[in-house]
């Protein structure tokens, strides 16, 4: 549960635009529609074998235990609606990991807390005294979180009912450190000591601390782990376990898993894990060993004191490299020799860019390190704010009055502000004198306000926004609407930032109709206010100044790689793909355009090589190296030993804005997990449970000795279609570079790639053009995993559902587990090659028949 989920800015602190603009009348409106017409779980976009609540939020999967018969699933829940908020938990029970029964309410928030993730056990020996020694507890242990103060502490409640129904202990909470970043315990039962072992995050400590107690109720510390591997973010959801290595039970290792936000490998959240021993005190890990970047030729590495033939714009990179960290800075480390460069001069508030001389591409990577602000490039912004585009303003907010427009409610006032307000954040980036600000008398205040109505006759709508990230669909939104008819058309929100910018709507397809633009605040949490200004129609898309802190890679005038840091002042490897550029002239350029938190970059050592240089997060070991497999922590009690895991399949950078409704959430399918011996290396594995295979009502259509080079087609033909498929295929490696499968295609170029990158031996998945992706800058994009051949073949598992892939590579050592938003029409599958040819040895197709069914 993580600490930025309590206010809405902490949440989204990280998102890098300005501005979500979404599309609403094309594919990202269509669940809000289908909802009232359909019959339930058929909605558009409606899991049909992962499990979903009937409605509202859903996001990690707590209390995770088996009795009698039973896999209990409590997950956290808002009753209250389709947003993060009244954490709960809710509850759902399965014979099989596959078909679930939701059943009601089982730990409902109150006045005084809210419930956070947790874990559950059955007290067979009853230490508790909560039961009986015939009839044993259930016991949740969860993190309340207190509404008054903030502080997140340990507590207990119970149930003699098979987790039907519960009550709190009157004893809570049962450990409490006053911490606000103490959560998530994940208890079982240590035979060796006949003890319960408590696993905890001190999250932005980035340490897990173990407790051990006899009855539940009083808790000693024993140690802790931590920091190790990636700590770009909050740890979360810890859980430990043993596994024999190859199955050999004289081999066992335990398994520390952390899950990270934000900061994870593929962006955003992520389940990271280590390999090691517990002695029933301390865990501690594998040894890796240090690591030796590739060698190469030095093209920058700021050690001669000045920054030779690299130009600077700007006052944020000053005269030369810095020595370290700058007046005001925290300490700086990480950086090789005696120099770097270092953005940090006269604080954040300073903006420049530093670049190199054009070179000629003829090397594989460029590797470098970097440091400093998480804060990407974003394609289509430009480096200054130049005048509005020439066309009708519809509104400036000059003149002190709001004119034709009409207000509801008291968040507006009676006139625009002239900036900003009382105990407001600085409010900057709008024009003239006027706007429109919703924090009069703070966040407590809502209301509308409500254009005349105006005759769309240009092809963009554009207008500053700046404030609180919450958009159209979510419970309170703070939002700027078109509608048409009286509905809404095209929506945009702030990204919890008080410095507007530039957004725009594409309104060609609108021509002609007659329109309003409504200012909607809603919201009276944190950051619930809105600032926007000059909104206007203009043949002109209005570009987005930008906000970066990143190291860019331009060809032919295109950024074509980009790099930013994770908010550390700790510099790490990066690297890029120069391959697709050999021969060209390119130029590097720093770039601190970011006068916020963490608005600078540091950079250094930049050198070209012949293989990729590897930062922590790529060194650390991942379960699974999709967007979407967050807080997944394991079952306790499952028959025959077993090790069941589930992940929350969602990502904290967007997972209030996926388009689904009424529900908003989904659980990946449990996974058994291994430990095995791969590259010489043990690894964590996983694979689906085998109870997924009674969802395969008929025999498979399968192929086999197919050669495909430099092309797609239909894998197998009409029968291998479909939205809900499990897929098994094995292909022969020959001189492609990239082949792999193709899913969920349709009209219009939509596909999900699951591929494999002989060339750099990553399997990945490519939902760039995969149906819905508008909804949230980061969502579109590549995912991969490490990969290796093994024997010249390369096996793949995938599964597809309404609204998901999920891809198990070789052993299952490779997981990639994605979102996707598809057109319902989509169901092809296509085999592809690119740049020669593979074949394909055999390939396999079940349908899968619905849980819901």
């Amino acid at each position: 549960m993580s600490s930025g989920r309590v206010s809405p800015h902490a949440r989204t602190r990280l998102i890098a635009t300005v501005a979500t603009v979404c599309a609403l009348s094309a594919a990202s409106l269509a669940p809000q529609a289908a909802a009232a017409d359909t019959s339930p779980y058929s909605e558009t976009y409606r899991p049909q074998f992962h499990f979903t609540p009937a409605k509202n939020w859903m996001n990690d999967p707590n209390g995770l235990v088996y009795y009698k018969g039973e896999y209990h699933l409590f997950y956290q829940y808002n009753p209250n609606g389709n947003s993060w908020g009244d954490m709960s938990w809710g509850h759902a029970v399965s014979r099989d990991l596959v078909h679930w029964e939701e059943l009601p309410l089982a730990l409902s928030h109150d006045d005084e807390e809210m419930v956070f993730s947790g874990s559950a056990v059955v007290d067979w020996n009853n230490t508790t005294g909560f039961g009986t020694p015939k009839n044993p507890p259930m016991v949740a242990i969860y993190t309340s979180y207190a509404k008054s103060t903030g502080t997140q502490a340990q507590s207990l409640a119970y149930s003699t009912d098979r987790g039907r129904t519960w009550t709190k202990y009157q004893g809570n909470p049962v450990l409490d450190i006053g911490s606000r970043e103490f959560r998530d315990p994940k208890v079982q039962w240590y035979a060796p000591t006949k003890s319960w072992l408590m696993t905890v995050s001190l999250s932005t400590e980035h340490k897990v601390q173990f407790y051990s107690s006899k009855n539940l109720k009083d808790w000693k510390l024993q140690s802790e782990f931590g920091p190790a591997g990636a700590t770009g973010g909050v740890w979360e959801c810890p859980d430990l376990f043993p596994l024999a290595v190859d199955g050999d039970p004289d081999n066992v290792k335990w398994v520390l898993v952390v899950n990270i936000n934000p900061g994870g490998i593929a962006g955003g959240s992520a389940a990271q894990y280590f390999v090691g021993d517990f002695d029933g005190k301390k865990f501690t890990a594998e040894d890796k060993g240090t690591y030796t970047p590739p060698t190469g030729t030095v093209v920058q590495d700021f050690e001669s004191g000045d920054f030779g033939a690299w130009t600077t714009t700007g006052t944020a990179f000053g005269q030369a490299p810095a020595a370290g960290a700058l007046d005001g800075q925290g300490t700086v480390d990480g950086f090789d020799g005696k120099g770097l460069a270092n953005s940090f001069h006269a604080g954040d508030g300073a903006t420049g860019t530093l670049t190199s001389p054009e070179f000629t591409v003829d090397r594989r990577y460029l590797n470098f390190k970097v440091g400093g602000g998480r804060h990407a490039h974003v394609p289509g912004t430009v480096m200054e704010q130049g005048p509005p585009p020439e066309g009708t303003v519809l509104a400036d907010f000059e003149g002190g009055t709001y004119g034709g427009w009409t207000t509801t409610g008291d968040a507006f006032g009676t006139a625009p502000a002239t900036g900003t307000l009382p105990n407001q954040q600085e409010v900057s980036g709008f024009l003239g004198d006027g706007l429109v600000n919703t924090y009069l008398n703070g966040d407590s205040t809502t209301g509308a306000l409500t254009s005349p109505e105006f005759t769309i006759d240009k092809d963009h709508v554009n207008f500053l926004i700046g404030g609180g990230n919450h958009p159209v669909g979510s419970d309170n939104p703070t939002a700027v609407e078109l509608l048409v008819d009286g509905q809404v058309v095209r929506s945009a929100t702030g990204q919890d930032a008080e410095a507007l910018n530039w957004a725009s709507w594409d309104v060609r397809d609108l021509a002609g109709k007659k329109a309003r633009i409504k200012i909607v605040d809603d919201n009276t949490g944190g950051w619930g206010h809105l600032n926007v200004d000059h909104i206007m129609l203009s043949d002109t898309q209005a570009k987005p100044v930008s906000q970066e802190t990143s190291v860019n890679l331009i060809v032919d005038g295109q950024i074509v790689h980009s790099a930013t840091g994770s908010n550390s002042e700790t510099l790490d490897w990066a690297s890029f793909d120069m391959r697709p550029y050999t021969g060209k002239k390119a130029q590097i350029q720093v770039v601190d355009m970011n006068t916020a938190g963490w608005g600078h970059i540091l950079a250094d050592q930049f050198t070209a090589a012949d293989t990729p240089a590897l930062s922590v997060v790529q060194r650390a070991d991942w379960a699974d190296y999709g967007k979407d497999y967050y807080a997944a922590v394991s079952w306790e009690n499952a028959p025959g030993g077993k090790r069941y895991m589930i992940g929350w399949m969602n990502n904290w950078d967007y997972s209030g804005a996926i388009p689904t409704s009424p529900w908003r959430g989904a659980q990946s399918i449990p996974r058994e997990m291994a430990l095995r011996t791969i590259d010489g290396r043990v690894r964590l594995t996983s694979k689906p449970v085998n109870s997924l295979t009674s969802l395969r009502p008929k025999l498979p259509v399968s192929t086999t000795g197919i050669t495909v080079k430099n092309t797609s087609q239909p894998l197998i033909g009409p029968a291998a279609k479909g939205k809900a498929l499990d897929i098994e295929a094995t292909f022969s490696l020959k001189d492609a570079d990239r082949f792999g499968l193709k899913v969920r295609t349709g009209t219009g170029g939509e596909e999900t790639v699951i591929g494999y990158d002989t060339t750099t031996h990553e399997l990945y998945v490519d939902r760039t053009h995969s149906g819905a992706v508008d909804f949230h800058s980061t969502f579109p994009g590549v995912q991969r995993a490490p990969l290796q051949a093994k024997n010249g073949k390369v096996k793949l598992r995938i599964l597809v559902d309404w609204s998901s892939v999920e891809v198990f590579g070789g052993s299952g050592e490779a997981v990639i587990t994605d979102q996707i938003f598809p057109d319902p029409a989509g169901e092809g599958v296509q085999v592809f090659a690119e740049n020669g040819s593979v074949k394909l040895d055999q390939a396999r197709v079940w349908h899968l028949d619905s849980i819901h069914d």
